[in-house]
């Protein structure tokens, strides 16, 4: 069962799993800007600095000139990042942020697009 009609929302689950996997990290993140471009980043967890996974894919869209954001999934973890989700709102206010567990079930949803729980493993 896939909770995302949208294949280009499951892409940014795929990614924010892999990401989360690859980095070895709690958590992964993924977001597609209003051209269609992708970015993942995970969690980062260092004496000096901390920053969740959507802040890390944030400043990364940021970096890369993203104009605006179309949907977030974070991956793993606390479905729960207020300093995430205000920094993807800085950009865009009511960007769709889903929050996916560990095993593949939708936690959570906010902002626009946001959909009920469910399997969104591919």
């Amino acid at each position: 069962m896939n909770a995302f009609e949208d294949a280009e929302d499951q892409k940014l689950v795929t990614l924010a799993r892999a990401t989360m996997g690859r980095a070895g990290a709690a958590q992964g993140a993924a977001i597609r800007d209003t051209d269609g471009r992708t970015y993942a980043g995970a969690a980062v967890s260092l004496p000096s600095l901390r920053l969740s996974a959507l802040q890390v894919t944030v400043a990364m869209a940021l970096a890369s000139a993203a104009p605006g954001f179309e949907a977030a999934v974070v991956f793993g973890g606390e479905p729960h990042d207020p300093d995430g989700l205000a920094a993807a709102r800085d950009v865009t206010a009511d960007v769709p942020v889903h929050f996916v567990d560990a095993r593949g079930n939708l936690v959570t949803s906010s902002g626009a697009d946001s959909v009920s729980g469910g399997d969104v493993s591919p």
